[in-house]
């Protein structure tokens, strides 16, 4: 039988399908409805610092007695988790560092164990049942298909022991939803801590002027009002990274939900001009050079994203990307201002290195820089600029300058208390981080 939401429902949204409104008043900061996953996985770089189960973040994490990998908070933590832990822990032991599955595969095993043993409608399908997730099966390009086919592949090769398949078809179906509807689990800095599937979360549209945010205690989902919200208003959050300009967010949308977006910023590209401001100089570049830098931008974005994760699996020296980010903002640098969001992009990226190499005074340095342009190019109440004020914070307080420290600190809390709720586990560790160092 459907459950309900109180003070929200379900209806069909003109040229969008399937969404969700609210049937009373919201207020700035005010929980809409939390969400437990239908399934999830913590991400294994994250062992060893946040439970397997409940994704609490302590030390003294107690270890899964036979594979030895999985940790936990306690016993209880250890039982609630096991039914969809021992789909794993055998093969951890087989396999050893040959255990690679994707996070998509992870969570697949873990929707097929749990359709299986549960033939009711769980409290993360209120509104929607997960056989109902859109999939785009139809829209799949030939690339997204072969990774598909790679995963079933894997699938088969790490669970077989512990799962019957269903057909290939309805395998690949399942693939396409989990990539359409799964949420990425953030901490407070926008740091992955693992997957899931909500799937009465994925119900909310899109839009690159969102009236929600979606934000984590725990595993669980919280959408709390970043904007005052009246009865019949639709509840909107954004899919994807809000600080690009209309052509990139849309081209972004089509590659992974298959949509273009039709909200009031996409129609009036109000903030383009600013995101992809130009430097002054004596002879302004026209068009072409401009197009030409742009187009340099895009593919230097992934050619350090491709970097990166060679450098991450290799364990190279960090020397060799920051010379990336350090060639490519002086060539941008001929034509774009600093606060242009492609030299954002990659003055981010210098900082994660010199945060990475321990250059705390260089990390500052790009970080300002970043912040300035973040708190104007962003919506208010955004995760992107709370995160960067903690991190600024912190290398603050970590080289005693204090006063800047608590400063930036209560300019991330101001941002979270909105987006995560004043009672939130975060909020309670930054009061006492703050009043440490008064």
């Amino acid at each position: 039988m459907k459950e309900s939401i109180e003070g929200i429902e379900r209806f069909v949204s003109p040229g969008k399908g399937r969404g969700l409104r609210v049937i009373k008043p919201f207020k700035v900061g005010e929980l809409l409805f939390a969400s437990l996953p239908y399934t999830y996985v913590l991400t294994a770089s994250e062992r060893g610092s946040n439970c397997e189960f409940c994704f609490t973040r302590k030390e003294g994490l107690a270890k899964c007695g036979k594979c030895k990998k999985a940790l936990y908070c306690n016993v209880k933590c250890q039982k609630g988790d096991w039914a969809m832990h021992k789909l794993e822990c055998g093969a951890m032991i087989a396999y050893g560092e040959k255990w690679c599955p994707s996070e998509s595969v992870r969570l697949v095993a873990r929707i097929i164990a749990k359709q299986k043993a549960q033939k009711e409608r769980s409290t993360s399908e209120k509104l929607l049942l997960i056989g109902e997730l859109e999939s785009h099966i139809d829209d799949v390009d030939n690339e997204k298909r072969e990774m598909n086919e790679g995963d079933i592949a894997s699938l088969h090769q790490f669970y077989s022991k512990n799962l019957d398949f269903p057909s290939k078809t309805a395998l690949l179906t399942l693939f396409s939803q989990v990539n359409c509807n799964g949420f990425t689990v953030e901490d407070e800095e926008l740091s992955k801590m693992g997957s899931a599937v909500y799937p009465d979360v994925a119900l909310v549209n899109h839009s690159c002027c969102p009236n929600v945010i979606v934000t984590y205690k725990g595993n669980v989902a919280e959408v709390r009002a970043v904007q005052d919200m009246t009865p019949g208003e639709e509840v909107f959050t954004s899919y994807i990274d809000l600080l690009y300009p209309t052509a990139d967010r849309n081209e972004r949308l089509r590659d992974a939900y298959y949509f273009t977006c039709d909200c009031k910023e996409c129609k009036t590209k109000s903030k383009d001009k600013l995101k992809l401001k130009v430097r002054k100089r004596n002879k302004s570049p026209g068009p072409e050079e401009i197009s030409s830098m742009m187009r340099y931008a895009r593919n230097t974005i992934k050619e350090f994203r491709s970097a990166k994760q060679i450098a991450e699996k290799y364990l190279k020296t960090p020397g060799e990307l920051m010379e990336m980010c350090q060639l490519s903002l002086d060539k941008m640098g001929e034509v774009f201002e600093d606060s242009n969001v492609y030299m954002l992009h990659m003055m981010y990226q210098a900082m994660g290195v010199c945060l990475y190499m321990g250059d705390w005074d260089e990390a500052i340095r790009y970080g300002e820089k970043v912040l300035k342009s973040y708190s104007i190019l962003y919506p208010p109440y955004s995760m992107n600029v709370a995160s960067m004020y903690l991190k600024l914070g912190r290398l603050y307080l970590g080289l005693e300058r204090k006063l800047s420290g608590i400063d930036a600190l209560k300019k991330a809390m101001a941002i979270m208390e909105v987006a995560h709720g004043k009672d939130h586990q975060y909020l309670i560790e930054l009061r006492k981080e703050i009043e440490m160092h008064k």
